[in-house]
């Protein structure tokens, strides 16, 4: 009896026994659910055991049904591959644009990915993170799919991680953060183009056969012609308060690549990632790669819900103290550019303290003794206070602002560095240089490379230092200006890395710096600039309180950059700032910038007495209602790419108070007055409501009846019209619930 038992179960019987369980249990579908409250997203196991995305829509009630969701689906993959792989891959059964593709240790390109398992680990009662491992059945290649779910903000973070163990490296060539499809037949996409003074500007397409790709190769400043913002709306154009929208970001702040493809069967693949130009990236055994993340909000009611859902998400979990303060701020920028002393800052500092606001911000100029920053064409790398202009340092200018009743910030640009410097001289071997080419130069600055860890050690030092010497410095200006040419690392190539590595590790060696300056001076508050608008992403936002949108500070230019930034960011993040761009009078140059973080950038001693006047009343009037800008829930009424006026409205959680900033677009026309009122949103419709108008320039009466009782159902159905005209080009109303 044994020998028959032993006969029957040789090594031939055993192996073919292994493989029917194998082939049993690879057969069972898995069916994973990523839920939030309004959206889910089913990714299920095929016969293949390929992971796929099958289903990405309104929540299905019933758990026994989601099995049976991609039975009711007849294409024709015979030609292409699989278009609804939840992470494609290059090399084997697909044809269609991969999520991934590399080289193997051995030389081979081929890759398949299999599922091997998942799990959901909640964070909070609001929270949890679904992984999902994905392997090679040849190679010992992994891959882990993360989904990072916010259930009540209905906000999606997406990324990836891989993982080898192969005997040498192998060569990451494609390695996207997200492979997303969704089922249907027309989808729009809301892009956002730029340069440096127009940035973010909204470009609607309807997207049609083949791929539209959205990309940057700028290496620092990303965002300088291509936003990694977008927008895209299912079955018709983006409306703010109807129709299925996705609100999405790319979270990295270098090249990155979105890819939106309407596949043979009219649906839309969308795959997400850094940019593989030039970034091939050589991946170690056993080290772990993570890719930047993606991140959307989703809504089943419009751009306007998926904003504030956004906004909520930010200012809860991304933003540094999103549910914090901020400083108002007077720069000397404008006032003064390179030309100042000691004695012109102690003026602007008698100036702030008589505004009211709460900072004064020294920007570029203040360092560089061999090469004195006079210009932008020297000293940028040598951060030593300027003898000259600042014989006593700077922390005696922190405490004579102090006297003065005002808290002092700095700029800094550290990443860079002007060719005509003693770092230059000092450190040739730390700039992104090619030694064989001419040097190209972006505002006469090049990068340093912050793939090495000693340029790291520098950068970190140069923020270190100033709050070592000045413990009360309270600000920080975080300038990046220039963008990558002539791509090229010495430290990699002593090291014998491969410059394919650049970009990224450039990236990450930033975000070395910055975790290691929070995890020493956690709550100082930072401004991230980049030539306006270049960085403002939710990765570098993890160590910022707020950024700066655009170097243009034209009031009117700036209505429409700002309502195309409310689409990603809450107010709270966004630094707005007076200066004398403009032909608009002073009244609307403040009512503009404050529909954020406000700030003054002009010679406030120079001022006329009206003008002062208002300034200091604005300044009350924002500290009354500041609060809820930055937290409340923002409402965008009237756009000003379709209208000859803009209006955009702030509520309160309570709904107790609100705020409505209503401007004039165009004088084109001889406009008398708007047309019709302007319909509110987000009141109580139960409530009694008053509308007042603030921020009346001096001598100036408004045509709002004051002291009127509303009721919400009103406002928001009938509305109220602000008498916008050539005369009130900018209108602030103030509405109170009534006790």
């Amino acid at each position: 009896m044994k020998q028959k038992i032993s006969r029957f179960f040789n090594k031939k019987s055993i192996f073919l026994f292994c493989l029917i369980i194998t082939a049993h249990l690879s057969a069972q579908t898995i069916t994973i659910p990523v839920t939030t409250e309004n959206s889910m997203l089913l990714l299920q196991t095929d016969s293949n055991n390929r992971l796929m995305n099958v289903y990405f829509g309104k929540p299905l009630e019933n758990e026994n049904e989601f099995a049976t969701v991609s039975a009711g689906y007849n294409y024709d993959y015979s030609n292409q591959g699989i278009y609804n792989s939840a992470y494609t891959p290059s090399g084997t059964w697909n044809l269609s644009e991969p999520a991934i593709q590399v080289k193997h240790a051995d030389g081979n390109t081929s890759l398949e990915l299999k599922y091997v398992s998942h799990k959901i680990e909640k964070i909070d009662a609001n929270s949890s993170t679904t992984s999902i491992v994905l392997k090679d059945p040849i190679y010992p290649f992994e891959v882990t799919l993360f989904y990072r779910v916010w259930v009540k903000e209905n906000v999606i973070e997406q990324w990836t991680e891989i993982i080898h163990k192969e005997k040498k490296a192998v060569l990451l060539q494609k390695y996207a953060s997200a492979n997303l499809f969704f089922g249907g037949k027309e989808f729009y996409l809301t892009s956002f183009q730029g340069e440096y003074l127009k940035e973010m500007q909204p470009v609607e397409t309807k997207l049609v056969q083949g791929i539209r790709s959205l990309d940057t190769k700028l290496g620092t400043r990303a965002m300088l012609t291509q936003s990694p913002n977008f927008m895209v709306s299912f079955g018709k154009p983006a409306s703010e308060n109807e129709g299925s929208v996705m609100l999405g970001q790319l979270a990295w702040s270098s090249n990155f690549k979105l890819e939106f493809e309407i596949d043979s069967n009219k649906n839309l693949r969308l795959i997400a990632g850094i940019n593989p130009f030039a970034s091939e990236y050589s991946l170690a055994p056993n080290e772990i790669f993570k890719t930047p993340s993606l991140i959307y909000a989703l809504s089943n009611h419009g751009t306007g819900e998926a904003s504030r859902n956004l906004h909520d998400w930010a200012r809860k979990y991304r933003l540094l103290d999103g549910q914090g303060e901020r400083l108002t701020l007077l720069n000397n920028w404008e006032a003064t550019y390179f030309d100042f002393d000691e004695n012109k800052l102690k003026d602007l500092f008698k100036d702030a303290k008589d505004l009211g606001v709460d900072l004064f911000l020294l920007d570029d100029g203040w360092f560089g003794n061999k090469y004195p920053r006079n210009n932008d064409v020297a000293g940028l790398g040598d951060w030593q206070e300027n003898k000259k202009k600042l014989p006593s340092g700077i922390g005696y200018l922190v405490k004579e602002a102090k006297k003065e009743g005002v808290k002092f910030g700095i700029w800094i640009e550290p990443e860079m560095v002007n060719p005509k410097s003693e770092l230059y001289e000092k450190h040739l071997d730390w700039v992104i240089r090619q030694p064989e080419r001419p040097e190209i130069y972006y505002r006469n600055q090049l990068v340093l490379d912050l793939s090495n860890p000693e340029v790291q050690d520098f950068v970190f030092g140069i923020v270190d230092n100033l709050f070592v010497k000045n413990p009360e410095l309270a600000f920080i200006k975080w300038d990046c200006n220039a963008t990558i040419y002539n791509a090229y690392s010495a430290y990699l190539n002593k090291k014998g890395l491969p410059q394919s590595n650049l970009y990224v590790d450039y990236t990450r060696g930033l975000y070395k710096v910055l975790q290691r300056i929070r995890a020493k001076y956690p709550k100082v508050p930072m401004m991230l600039c980049s030539g306006g608008g270049g960085r403002g992403e939710y990765e570098l936002l993890k160590y910022f309180t707020e950024f700066w949108p655009t170097d243009d500070t034209e009031p009117l230019e700036r209505i429409f950059v700002q309502w195309d930034y409310s689409y990603f960011f809450p107010s709270i993040a966004t630094c707005n700032h007076v200066t004398d761009w403009g032909k608009q009078p002073l009244k609307f140059r403040v009512d503009v910038a404050s529909m954020g973080k406000l700030g003054f950038d002009i010679v406030a001693s120079k001022l006329n007495p009206d003008d002062k006047i208002f300034c200091k009343q604005a300044i009350s009037n924002y500290n009354s209602f500041k609060d809820i800008v930055w937290h409340g829930d923002m409402f965008r009424l009237v756009n000003p790419h379709e209208n000859n006026i803009a209006a955009l409205m702030y509520v309160n959680p309570t709904k107790t108070k609100a705020v409505v900033f209503n401007y004039l677009v165009n004088n084109r026309f001889n406009i008398t007055a708007t047309e019709r009122p302007v319909v509110l949103n987000g009141l109580n419709p139960n409530k009694k409501y008053t509308v007042k108008e603030i921020n009346l320039y001096p001598g100036a009466t408004s045509t709002i009846a004051s002291g009127k009782v509303y009721s919400g159902d009103f406002l928001m159905k009938a509305g109220i019209n602000p008498n916008v005209s050539l005369k009130r080009t900018s209108v602030v109303l103030e509405i109170t619930e009534e006790q």
